[in-house]
């Protein structure tokens, strides 16, 4: 099997890789259009700001890229947010795969913004193992996706969000897997294993 991890100006490329490592995968760092596009398998990480992110993404051409894929490809935080079609974070056109607006969190006093640190998951449907029901991973975002038609898993953070998202080919976790000990490998793993 032969995983692309797309490279960017994501923050979360080295600990995507070393999750990968420990779980003895294959997978090369690229932003060659062929090379991610043979790949198995995509994965799209992400810690960054939306139009940033978005700018770079379109001179690379990688968004077409992206769009296009027709293999399994994981978003990672940020990167889930950007296959969506819009973020308010900086009023970004964002990808469009899913038709999901990002929002931000308000800010209160039970509910600080940014979201940080760790939250269970509640699975609605979709490709997560039922073992993973309740379980605590690793978050860090201020701005997130509303329950909606894609939403595979749910977190609380005032008001309940999309934790993981999934249409076709596509897959999003808000969460951090590769921070969230033997959960987020579980989470890599069932993906890896689409």
């Amino acid at each position: 099997m032969k995983v692309a991890v797309i490279k960017y100006n994501a923050g979360n490329i080295q600990s995507v890789s070393y999750a990968l490592d420990r779980l003895g995968i294959n997978y090369l760092i690229t932003d060659n259009a062929d090379e991610i596009q043979s790949a198995d398998k995509v994965i799209f990480p992400g810690v960054g700001e939306a139009s940033t992110t978005m700018r770079h993404l379109v001179n690379k051409n990688l968004d077409k890229v992206i769009f296009n894929l027709k293999q399994p490809t994981l978003g990672i935080c940020l990167g889930m947010q950007l296959l969506c079609k819009h973020s308010s974070e900086n009023n970004t056109a964002c990808l469009g795969i899913f038709d999901a607006e990002v929002s931000r969190f308000e800010s209160t006093i039970e509910h600080r913004v940014p979201h940080m640190g760790w939250n269970s998951i509640h699975l609605v449907n979709g490709w997560l193992p039922d073992a993973l029901q309740g379980s605590f991973v690793y978050f860090a975002h201020s701005y997130y996706v509303p329950v909606n038609e894609f939403t595979v898993a749910t977190a609380v953070h005032g008001a309940s969000f999309s934790a993981a998202i999934r249409k076709d080919n596509f897959f999003g976790v808000q969460f951090h897997p590769e921070k969230s000990t033997e959960t987020g490998q579980q989470v890599l793993k069932s993906f890896l294993a689409l």
